[in-house]
């Protein structure tokens, strides 16, 4: 039988699936779908910038008062939201909505990563394992289910946007705009392009609503309250709200958070060009919207096999070998895309990316968020706010720069980002080789005695 830590861990792995298999879904569509104006990338845009708002001060608030279970299921309501925008996409609907799943996803992401961190500490002392090798693994069992949610979301788009009558093949005047050679900024519309008949995308939006819902259900009924005890003493306590409201902003005096910072921002606008770059000068450019959903299925189902595979295999090879990994993978594909003029005679092609993305992209996330848990095992609610935080200020910045920046201009950031964020994160990880948890903490007590 399966601990209770364990099944907690599934109940959280299989609500995430389910929300994320509706906003991953109007994610990937934002940049083709709503396109006046630019209305679905600025819709993206202004959604990271309402997390690294929140990232500031709502997690450690929320989570201190409500326990994450609560935090949770609350954040969901916000995801859902942006669902109910997208039945009418308007500026007047869509920006609100935006603005009220930001708010919800710094809490979200953070409580999910302080319940998955104290569930694998709880277990591992249980066992008598270390609890880092518990935590990488719970991490990558919660990505290995929590990417495939990218799986189902496109594929119900592909089916349903299948069923329209309006597709047609891409003019070859349009195929010499696609990818880098051209600057990327005004993508021609052709036949295939344009948007899918309005009941179908009603259609898609309603499905997506429901899961949504069906997501927040699943956790509020089947999730234990891992940490209610102690957020019921916190607020008895009644510490003072400036010390709760702080902590994030706080946590940044320790350098090491600091040196992650490249990294952490690495990783937002890595997930940023494959899902709005990527899917608009390749993919609907060169084979039509409809085609979306099928690449980025690709994405996502290596992904989530990768995230459960390197969760388990770090214990072996440690962090510093996958992290090389998955660096060399997203440098080739970097510069492959610098120079690859995308065509439909080129099928496999455009799954080939998104594969070695994925398997990237899985590397990023469990290792990232597991490196987070360990260095900060005091303060796991201000750090995974900071984790959000600054990974939400790479999408900001990738999403801001879309409609400004030429698309070869947009792949020599990303590769300048990769490059820092190499630099930086090997010092923290030579530092932790060479001072266990148990120095840390003592070398941390002194620093505040001081």
């Amino acid at each position: 039988m399966i601990s209770r830590n364990f099944k907690n861990v599934l109940v959280v792995s299989v609500g995430f699936l389910f929300l994320f298999t509706a906003y991953g879904g109007l994610q990937s569509l934002q940049s083709s779908l709503n396109t006046e104006q630019g209305m679905g990338v600025a819709s993206l845009s202004v959604i990271y910038a309402s997390i690294i708002i929140s990232s500031m001060f709502l997690p450690p608030i929320m989570i201190k008062n409500l326990g994450c279970k609560w935090s949770v299921v609350v954040s969901m309501g916000c995801y859902v939201s942006y669902s109910f925008g997208n039945l009418y996409p308007g500026w007047y609907t869509l920006i609100p909505t935006s603005v009220i799943l930001g708010l919800g996803g710094a809490p979200l992401w953070s409580a999910k990563c302080t319940y998955l961190t104290i569930a694998g500490n709880v277990q591992a002392k249980k066992d008598g394992k270390k609890g880092s090798d518990v935590i990488n693994q719970y991490f990558g069992v919660f990505f290995f289910i929590f990417q495939s949610s990218g799986v189902w979301g496109n594929l119900m788009s592909s089916l349903i946007f299948g069923q329209d009558m309006n597709i047609a093949d891409i003019p070859e005047e349009q195929l010499q705009t696609c990818g880098a050679f051209d600057c990327g900024l005004n993508v021609s519309s052709g036949n295939s392009s344009t948007k899918p008949e309005q009941n179908l995308v009603l259609t898609l939006v309603g499905c997506y609503i429901g899961v949504g819902l069906l997501a927040m259900l699943i956790v509020a009924v089947f999730l234990d309250n891992i940490d209610g005890e102690e957020a019921s003493r916190f607020r008895q306590t009644k510490q003072p709200f400036c010390h709760t409201f702080l902590a994030t902003l706080r946590l940044l005096k320790d350098w090491r958070l600091r040196m992650l910072i490249p990294l952490t921002m690495y990783s937002g606008f890595e997930q940023s060009f494959l899902s709005g770059e990527f899917t608009k000068n390749y993919v609907t450019c060169a084979l039509g919207i409809h085609y979306i959903g099928f690449v980025m299925m690709c994405f996502a189902a290596v992904n989530s096999v990768c995230s459960f595979l390197f969760g388990k295999l770090a214990q072996y090879t440690g962090r510093m070998a996958l992290f090389t990994l998955a660096a060399v993978a997203n440098f080739s594909c970097i510069i492959a895309l610098l120079f690859w003029r995308p065509h439909p005679d080129q099928m496999p092609v455009f799954f080939v990316f998104p594969a070695l993305w994925g398997m990237a992209d899985a590397i990023w996330q469990t290792q990232t968020n597991a490196l987070y848990g360990i260095l900060f095992q005091k303060d796991k609610e201000a750090a995974f706010a900071n984790y959000r935080m600054w990974e939400s200020l790479g999408f900001v910045l990738a999403f801001a720069y879309s409609s400004f920046l030429c698309l070869e201009y947009k792949l020599y950031i990303l590769l300048a980002m990769l490059v820092l964020a190499f630099i930086t994160y090997p010092i923290v990880e030579f530092h932790q080789k060479n001072n266990p948890p148990e120095t840390e903490e003592k070398q941390k007590y002194v620093y505040m005695l001081r």
